[in-house]
């Protein structure tokens, strides 16, 4: 049966504007780094973007390497893109990212002009597009120029192989640099994506209010830390969480007792406010508005309800601000 995208899907969905273009983005975007790939059931990944985009999320964040395998996810997000939502690609933002490993040998990582180019062409072949929304360079590169990254990326919106670029894991100073010499190239910078979570804030050390500055917006990754801010890991550590696999991004180290006990006293705030602790998460990051959109992933649609709830409830007191900043100190 032909897919048949909810006409309510607008009415919940907060849209904010990214940085001082003429872009908005939905508060939720959804990110396909994993539960993606070919390691995965494709019919349950389709159920997931129908219930993202019938709940109003219009911006789909993949990158080359994205899986696994590397590429897989990219081109199941093009089958699932060509089998449901072929009238309704002018409703979506899609963004794709190169700069980490995708390819053995000296061209297939980081910032040169020709991993870049190699990476879009590879990229738009496999979802099947003629151009992505947004493209990102995913991190800085100590040993290319940033002049030739950012000229690629001005290469890219010139060809019309992408509408917007943006930046990634770009620490402050890096950041305002890459800002400027887009600028002066004619192709503002749209957006940085950095990692921001309660547990790991960098981002306020500068980087926002240099984004905030430069009007440029501001969509966090990893808004759950992994998984600690949420309910799974509130008695210790379940053998089917990422943790307990060794070859997961969370390892088992990082999982001390002093997390413990902040996550078990955020998860008491987060009951009072009659949130999950997920979801109280994804609302504090969603509190400030330089904060374009957050991106959560999930692995069953259960889960992106779950998240979706979070716009319930974005106001915070001052005395609770307090009370996390307190929870979270040293």
């Amino acid at each position: 049966m032909q897919y048949i995208a909810n006409p309510d899907r607008y009415t919940n969905m907060q849209y904010r504007r990214c940085g001082k273009s003429g872009l908005k983005l939905s508060a939720l975007s959804l990110g396909l780094w994993h539960n993606f790939g070919n390691v995965d059931q494709l019919q349950n990944s389709t159920n997931i973007i129908k219930l993202a985009f019938d709940s109003g999320i219009t911006h789909f964040d993949l990158a080359n390497n994205y899986g696994p395998p590397r590429g897989s996810a990219e081109e199941n997000f093009g089958r699932i893109l060509r089998d449901n939502f072929a009238g309704y690609r002018d409703e979506m933002v899609i963004s794709s990212k190169a700069g980490y490993a995708m390819w053995d040998g000296p061209y297939g990582d980081w910032g040169s002009k020709k991993h870049l180019v190699s990476s879009m062409d590879q990229s738009l072949k496999r979802m099947g597009l003629d151009y992505v929304d947004i493209f990102y360079h995913h991190r800085p590169h100590p040993e290319t120029p940033l002049e030739e990254t950012m000229a690629t990326l001005d290469l890219f919106v010139r060809q019309g192989k992408a509408l917007y670029v943006g930046i990634s894991n770009y620490p402050a100073p890096e950041a305002a640099a890459a800002i400027s010499m887009l600028r002066d190239m004619g192709t503002p910078c749209l957006i940085h994506q950095p990692k921001y979570s309660m547990l790991e804030r960098w981002v306020e050390n500068g980087l926002l209010d240099v984004l905030d500055k430069e009007g440029v917006g501001c969509i966090a990754f990893s808004p759950l830390a992994q998984g600690l801010l949420t309910n799974k890991y509130l008695q210790g550590i379940p053998e089917d969480s990422r943790a307990a696999k060794p070859s997961g991004f969370l390892q088992k180290e990082q999982i001390t007792p002093r997390i413990l006990e902040q996550v078990n006293a955020l998860n008491t705030l987060a009951v009072e406010r009659g949130q999950t602790l997920a979801e109280m998460a994804l609302s504090w990051i969603l509190r400030d508005e330089r904060i374009t959109s957050v991106l959560v992933g999930a692995s069953r649609p259960e889960q992106l309800s779950d998240s979706l709830k979070c716009l319930e409830n974005l106001a915070f007191t001052e005395q609770e601000l307090q009370h996390i900043d307190s929870v979270l100190a040293n």
